[in-house]
């Protein structure tokens, strides 16, 4: 996977290199007309907006991994972000865009006092996870390209994660079609955690104070997207993506129990590597003032065993000029994977096995409504208060998961 990642690398500087002259010129011209046309003076960074989400979301269902696919599954979310972005004009004319990004979640699992009934573990019934990223993004109209890097940071008790992420997009000259690639690596460490009976002889629990020789387990993702963007005519754009990824590391979760046939009982054990295979595609259809309908499809397969199809359909509709509706459907069909069992249902000879429902077949709806408001002269009369958006969603498995989100958005510029 390095060797593919440096090919790319080298392909891209090649690129870069062989097009380095005629962006000179190009950029050599397009200064000329600069200083003709105004004298050049330099641009401050400038605030362009602040998002505000907040969400709650809530789960209950009966095929808890961590008990082996059978017991609770209830689940509470809190979940908060802050994100600001800001621009600036470089002396070439370009838009440099900056983002700063700060997510905080509070969870509470009923499944996770399960892994030590008799202490509190580190993947206790309460947990924080707090994710915070930056991103930066050069856009060029002159050349029509776009180009950006960004770094995310991701922790909870019992992992950390850094994310490294480089995009670049090029607009063609009539601006109707758009290519895009997007590279990102993911380098996570886990916290072994094991089921309390399940420990060997003085290893630790892995609550605070009980960590001393503990394992710490390495999780690695890359990911790649490439997407092509196409506008039809005045009504339809469409866009299709590919989007591979490779992991590798530790795949299973240490505190998932395994349940043979034979009554014994055992630790999640999954492969140490995964390649899932994405394809998607996108379509937007403007039907006049007020409605737009947006779907999309996708389409997955892994070398695990699963295959899954994914369809999505929203329909905004503006009831007046600063008021709208957007009702949606998603329904999802996926198979399980080939280590996927039961309760109960594993072989002692198998080399693999979880009984992770997550890796099962079934199939899920999500269903809801989302409402918009953005008056002109901004919420309760505050200019800059841009719009308020608050969705609700519910989800059914065909499992018997069900779960409830809502969630309140809050755009200032």
């Amino acid at each position: 996977m390095k060797k593919i990642v440096l090919a790319i690398g080298i392909y891209c500087s090649l690129l870069h290199g062989s097009k380095a002259q005629q962006v000179a010129y190009s950029r050599s011209h397009a200064q000329e007309f600069l200083n003709d046309s105004t004298e050049y003076s330099k641009r401050k960074l400038k605030f362009e907006e602040a998002n505000i989400v907040t969400g709650y979301y809530d789960q209950d269902g009966n095929n808890s991994a961590i008990t082996g696919g059978i017991g609770t599954e209830k689940l509470t979310d809190l979940a908060n972000s802050l994100e600001l972005r800001f621009s600036k004009l470089d002396r070439y004319n370009r838009t440099h865009s900056f983002t700063a990004d700060f997510n905080i979640d509070q969870y509470t699992s009923a499944s996770s006092d399960k892994i030590d009934p008799l202490t509190i573990s580190s993947a206790s019934r309460k947990d924080t996870h707090i994710y915070p990223s930056i991103a930066w993004s050069v856009k060029d109209d002159l050349l029509g390209t776009t180009q950006g890097l960004a770094y995310s940071y991701s922790t909870e008790y019992d992992y950390k994660s850094h994310g490294f992420t480089a995009s670049y997009a090029k607009l063609s000259k009539d601006k109707n079609t758009e290519w895009s690639f997007k590279g990102g690596a993911f380098l996570d460490t886990y916290m072994a955690i094991l089921p309390s009976e399940l420990r060997p002889a003085n290893y630790p629990s892995g609550a605070h104070g009980d960590q001393k020789g503990i394992d710490y387990k390495p999780r690695n993702s890359f990911n790649a997207s490439f997407a092509v963007s196409q506008v039809i005519n005045q009504r339809l754009q469409v866009m299709a993506m590919i989007e591979p990824s490779f992991q590798e590391g530790l795949l299973s979760t240490p505190f998932h129990r395994v349940y043979f046939t034979n009554g014994n009982e055992t630790v999640e054990k999954l492969p140490g590597t995964r390649f899932k295979l994405p394809v998607g595609f996108r379509l937007s259809y403007f039907m006049g003032d007020n409605t737009i309908i947006r779907a999309f499809y996708r389409a997955y397969i892994d070398d695990w065993g699963m295959a899954a199809h994914t369809a999505n359909l929203e329909v905004p509709y503006k009831i007046s000029p600063f008021f709208s509706i957007s009702p949606f459907y998603r329904f999802n069909i996926q198979g399980r994977v080939n280590y996927f069992k039961a309760y109960g249902q594993h072989s002692t000879t198998e080399t693999y096995y979880t009984s992770d429902y997550d890796l099962s077949s079934f199939t899920s709806q999500f269903m809801g409504v989302g409402l918009r408001l953005s008056p002109p002269g901004g919420i309760a009369s505050l200019v800059n208060w841009n719009s308020l958006e608050v969705r609700y969603g519910y989800y059914s498995r065909s499992n018997g998961m069900i779960g409830h989100s809502i969630s309140m958005s809050i755009k200032i510029k």
